[in-house]
Formats: C-alpha cells, structure tokens, sequence
C-alpha cells in the first residue's frame, strides 16, 4: 500500500488550506486510482452556514474531494507530475446520504478512461461503509 500523508499530498496536487479536502492517501497507484479520507471536524468553515442548525456538509465540496483524491492518482504519474488537474464534468452524480460533523469519509476514485490530457474517474465517498455519495467525474490535465 501507498500512504500520503498531508504534506506529500500537497505535493501532488496544488490545493491548500481550507480548500484542501482530503486528510491522508490510505492506498494509490499512479493512474489507477487512490482512496483517501477527510475527517469532519465541527470546525469546518462551511458548517456556520450550512446549516447551523444542522451541519451537513455540501455535497458539491464531496465531489471536490472525490475530485482531489482522483487527481492524486493522476498527477502521481512522471509525465504529470506538476500539473493541474481541471474538471471537465461531473455525470451520474448521487446524493444518498449526508456527511456530519465526526463522519470520517473514505473517497475512492478509480481511472476507468484516460486518452491523452483527457479522462474518467468512478468516484464513492463512503461514511460507515454506505456511500453517501457516487459520480462519474470527468478531468483535463492542463
């Protein structure tokens, strides 16, 4: 197993603090996949307004996350290495569940196509071994 601790991710990918949205890299291959995991604090800038009286965490900041784990897997590779990694879109997205303050969600991201600076990522975000949250993402390596 590959583990990424937060530094060495933020030397994969570009993201920084409070928009870096994945705490550690459990496994990866360069180009294959990575699984990664945020661990939700109640200190989450977004929860002051979403929502304070229940704090649920966006599912458009998931699929950032899912986002950030796939590009690991992709910028972990020699030819590119330094490079960013940009959505191109986002299909079959599901929302089945929320994510709280205390989950500590598992994002999993597998390559199923790549053809040149292009490709697709299968992505589940998971709380407790239930995936709260599915998508097709679509990256441009730039």
């Amino acid at each position: 197993m590959n583990h990424l601790d937060v530094n060495q991710i933020k030397e994969i990918i570009p993201h920084r603090h409070p928009f870096l949205l994945v705490d550690y890299i459990e496994d990866y291959q360069a180009g294959k996949y990575a699984v990664g995991y945020k661990c939700v604090t109640y200190r989450e800038d977004f929860f002051a307004g979403h929502f304070p009286q229940e704090p649920v965490m966006p599912g458009v900041l998931t699929v950032e996350a899912l986002a950030q784990v796939g590009a690991v897997a992709i910028l972990s590779q020699e030819e590119n290495k330094g490079k960013i990694a940009y959505f191109g879109g986002i299909q079959k997205c599901k929302f089945r569940g929320k994510i709280r303050p205390g989950d500590k969600v598992r994002l999993e991201t597998r390559i199923i196509k790549q053809k040149g600076p292009v490709g697709i990522g299968e992505a589940v975000a998971s709380v407790d071994g239930k995936t709260v949250v599915s998508a097709e993402l679509t990256f441009m390596i730039g």
